[in-house]
């Protein structure tokens, strides 16, 4: 139904979040953090066909003998330099503005790696020590 009168939309800033972690789970500041949509928990960036990237770690969130949801990982969106795959998966400047992909908590690649890797965000540059992904 459409607004018939004013309304308060609340709203917050779009580049922090918390999430909770899942069980077993060590997450180092500075590395990919993706919801793993078989459980809903944050995790580490890794090859997998289930994470959803949301952001990069603000610190270290150890929950390696805490059960699911123990505690709560801080991640910040915005565009970050990671490692650069090798080989003929490696993202060049030609890739400006496609999805790159997760290969691990701290590297993209410009494949899926024949569909075993989920997208981790879009590239916005390269550069000799790596590449700048937009989350």
């Amino acid at each position: 139904m459409p607004l018939t009168a004013d309304r308060n939309t609340v709203s917050r800033k779009g580049d922090d979040f918390e999430f909770p972690v899942k069980a077993a789970t060590k997450i180092y500041a500075g590395s990919i953090v993706a919801i793993d949509s078989a459980n809903a928990y944050a995790t580490k960036g890794a090859a997998s066909t289930t994470l959803k990237a949301v952001g990069v770690a603000q610190e270290l969130a150890d929950n390696a003998s805490g059960a699911d949801g123990a505690i709560n990982v801080k991640v910040r969106r915005g565009v970050f330099r990671f490692a650069n795959s090798g080989a003929g998966d490696a993202i060049t400047l030609a890739d400006l503005n496609a999805d790159c992909y997760i290969v691990d908590d701290q590297t993209v690649a410009k494949t899926n790696g024949t569909n075993t890797r989920s997208v981790a965000g879009k590239v916005r540059d390269v550069d000799a020590a790596g590449v700048w992904v937009e989350f």
